[in-house]
């Protein structure tokens, strides 16, 4: 069992997380139950599949459960995308919260990576 919250990748989905609720706070009160809620359930979910897979038993399913954070992350992006074309966010704030998101799903597929390696006993 791995403390979540010792990880880096914890960490980086936590500093998105933050940065996400900042921006959405700012999102059209018509959007309350729509996108707002959309984006922060997704951005939650970034953090509870990495809490959750440290807590299985295993490195495979480990890597599940972060293969489950990244596609959070890209639903994420994808509704920045949408809160940019309906002018909710400035193109900053997509730039900005699409580099950390990347960011994020290179330290997530690094880290996938080096669970498969020790799995397999390759390192």
């Amino acid at each position: 069992m791995r403390n979540y919250r010792n990880l880096d990748v914890w960490k980086k989905g936590l500093e998105i997380l933050k940065k996400i609720y900042k921006i959405s706070d700012k999102f059209p009160e018509k959007e309350k139950y729509g996108l707002t809620s959309q984006i922060t359930r997704a951005v939650v979910s970034i953090l509870s599949n990495i809490a959750e897979g440290s807590g299985r038993n295993s490195n495979p399913q480990m890597i599940n459960f972060l293969s489950i954070s990244k596609g959070s992350a890209y639903e994420v992006e994808a509704q920045l995308i949408i809160a940019f074309e309906l002018a909710y966010i400035s193109e900053a704030e997509l730039n900005e919260c699409i580099e950390l998101i990347d960011h994020y799903c290179r330290m997530n597929q690094k880290f996938q990576n080096y669970l498969k390696k020790i799995t397999n006993g390759t390192q």
